[in-house]
């Protein structure tokens, strides 16, 4: 029951920055479904593996593809869906810990916290970068390759 509701705070998570970004109406649906997919395959893949960082990276390749695809359905810049869809995966509470290691002077906690936020961060950026450079390639190819009529 907790995933459920930790899925559906990300779709309204998702929804509200997407508002905050004035993305119209008629687009919302396709953030909460990115917001709340993007969830769902972060804890699927965070109970098999349970490594933080590999969760990121499936769930940012994922929730990349899935806003390519709408994108080009709905007509919109990618970033304009991709940017909400990813609001969830945000290690924020990391982040926290991180800063509040810092504050009270616990080098070692401050030091293994720190690791870990790079590494979340590193992949959410490095699944951004995957999904963009193979839609790229994907896209080059089939223009210099397809059939002239």
């Amino acid at each position: 029951m907790r995933d459920v509701i930790q899925t559906i705070m990300g779709m309204i998570g998702a929804v509200g920055f997407a508002t905050l970004f004035h993305v119209r109406i008629n687009k919302l649906w396709a953030c909460a479904l990115g917001g709340g997919l993007s969830w769902v395959v972060y804890l699927v893949v965070l109970n098999r593996t349970d490594d933080k960082a590999f969760g990121l990276l499936a769930s940012t390749l994922t929730v990349g593809f899935l806003a390519e695809i709408l994108a080009r359905v709905l007509k919109t810049p990618v970033t304009i869906l991709l940017v909400p869809m990813l609001i969830p995966l945000i290690p924020g509470g990391d982040l926290y810990y991180t800063t509040s290691y810092l504050v009270r002077d616990m080098a070692e906690e401050f030091a293994e916290s720190l690791n870990l936020v790079i590494r979340e961060a590193g992949a959410i950026a490095f699944g951004i970068i995957m999904v963009t450079c193979f839609v790229q390639v994907t896209q080059q190819l089939y223009n210099r390759f397809k059939v002239s009529k």
